[in-house]
């Protein structure tokens, strides 16, 4: 006959050791999850960034076109301005500026694709940076190397013959799809305003550090100021 001390003694020993495995796993569990969700939301946040960085660049460069067709438009109803207007015109040039670092970071793993999860916000990404290479190879590219190979912004006639119509169209639909994408990740992943600019403060801040104690600039200055001295002893010695 079983003793019902030893018995009760024993269920609450089987118990206990059920409750602490299932405590152990548990709580493995959600440390697991909840380090799998920072991981998540802190690629979100970098690409988030990397978009909107990339959207005020392009939004720069079609302010840039609009600009030159609004000189274009005042020098041709008063060519007097001449002299003053091409000072702004050889200003307004579009460029945009990006790195594809945080486009290859979050294209060339799969680990990072599976971390964040969303299909949709994949695609969106994927199509936002094809579209932000298309506009500088449509856009941006074309207008410099026809500045700089083929129009002269030195007489009115070279000004006026510039016809910007095409890339402020293009550059205008290119920038409304990009938009409509962010907004799209944006609403996907539920991020604020706010938080791109926490995000983007706090980036400032690293980068700040960073440079504050980066001596490279001063030994770029060095080297200009010892150049620029062995140039003035050598013009002052007769070397013909």
């Amino acid at each position: 006959m079983h003793n019902p001390s030893s018995w009760k003694q024993f269920l609450l020993s089987l118990l206990a050791t059920t409750v602490s495995i299932a405590l152990t796993f548990g709580t493995s569990g959600i440390i697991n999850y909840k380090k799998k969700q920072s991981e998540k939301r802190q690629i979100v946040m970098m690409v988030m960034y990397d978009m909107y960085n990339s959207l005020t660049s392009i939004e720069k460069a079609d302010s840039s076109i609009r600009q030159s067709m609004e000189i274009q438009r005042q020098l041709a109803g008063n060519p007097a301005r001449f002299e003053d207007l091409r000072f702004h015109m050889a200003h307004s040039i579009p460029r945009v500026d990006f790195t594809e670092t945080t486009e290859r970071i979050f294209s060339s793993s799969i680990e990072t694709i599976n971390t964040v999860g969303n299909v949709l916000f994949t695609e969106n990404v994927a199509t936002f940076y094809q579209m932000r290479q298309v506009y500088k190879t449509t856009v941006t590219d074309p207008v410099i190397n026809d500045v700089e190979q083929n129009v002269s912004f030195s007489t009115i006639k070279g000004i006026l013959a510039f016809d910007y119509s095409v890339y402020a169209l293009t550059s205008c639909s290119i920038l409304m799809d990009m938009r409509h994408l962010y907004a799209q990740c944006r609403q996907m992943m539920k991020v604020s305003d706010e938080e791109i600019e926490s995000y983007r403060k706090a980036r400032a801040q690293i980068e700040e550090n960073v440079s504050e104690g980066d001596e490279g600039s001063d030994a770029i200055f060095e080297i200009i100021d010892l150049q620029s001295s062995i140039n003035e002893s050598k013009a002052k010695l007769d070397l013909q």
